[in-house]
């Protein structure tokens, strides 16, 4: 067994399209297996993007008849390789949908689940308004779980907005973090690197970030630019604005130099905050 492994980022661009939009998805991902890929990513919402919570209950479906699901796990059993489904729209089992990142295992069976904790409810300043609360049931576990290089810690887009969650996942043992994302073409530009760097430097992870691109419904657009970052926040990869891949090898021994020489995840204290009067 080696620490290293070659990861990739599949950027797709969803619409309300889903037979479709998979299809795109997983084509993309059979071309990262011909470049030898052993962890494949895809975006959040890889499977479907649709304007209305309407919509959504039309499409959703529990995880054992759910379209995408049953597509992805043929593909990792098929392909024989890790297959991180970045997130899905499925019917929960407490009978809402939930944005649930799934990853599958070589034999196609679900490996680990994810259910996005921290909603995108947001009024951005082009006036663009998102309310994923009212699409989705908001997830409350974080999960870290094993592959065969290292441990695998999980998040998607939003997310990558709240370090504590990352710090905790590197805490638990994530030696690399997944962010797939649909993040947005207003706020991608300024924010979507410098958050994924401050990420992996924080935690002293690697950062694999597969996000969506382009024009998906009305006024929707993503901003693409999928990425991978090393623990000292250096870009190995980097997509641009079309469907595509990227790939990266990650050598998981760079985790325990980098945290050898900052380690910034043993100091953690508590505090008390006064305020000034």
């Amino acid at each position: 067994m080696t620490a290293t492994f070659k990861v990739a980022c599949v950027q797709s661009r969803a619409t309300p399209d889903h037979a479709r939009s998979v299809a795109e998805a997983l084509d993309l991902a059979a071309q990262a297996v011909g470049a030898g890929a052993q962890l494949i990513g895809l975006p959040e919402a890889f499977d479907c993007l649709v304007p209305t919570r309407e919509e959504l209950l039309d499409y959703v479906r529990p995880e054992d008849s759910h379209a995408a699901v049953l597509a992805c796990a043929a593909f990792a059993r098929s392909h024989a390789v890790w297959l991180l489904a970045g997130s899905v729209s499925v019917l929960a089992e407490h009978g809402r949908p939930a944005n649930r990142s799934l990853l599958f295992a070589p034999d196609g069976n679900v490996a680990a689940r994810y259910d996005k904790i921290h909603m995108f409810d947001v009024d951005l300043p082009n006036g663009d308004t998102f309310r994923e609360s009212d699409f989705y049931e908001a997830g409350r576990r974080a999960v870290v779980t094993p592959l065969p290089w290292g441990n695998l810690g999980l998040s998607i887009c939003y997310d990558v907005r709240f370090p504590y969650l990352h710090r905790a996942l590197a805490a638990n043992g994530a030696a690399v973090i997944a962010a797939p994302a649909a993040f947005s073409s207003m706020t991608g530009p300024l924010h979507w690197e410098p958050l994924l760097r401050a990420r992996a430097i924080e935690t002293g992870c690697f950062v694999v970030a597969p996000a969506q691109c382009g024009h998906h419904y009305g006024a929707r657009r993503s901003h693409g630019h999928s990425l991978i970052v090393d623990p000292w926040g250096r870009v190995l990869a980097e997509a641009g604005d079309e469907p595509g891949f990227v790939t990266a090898d990650l050598d998981l021994a760079e985790v325990a130099r980098f945290r050898a020489a900052i380690p910034s995840l043993a100091p953690d204290r508590t505090f008390a905050i006064e305020s000034a009067a």
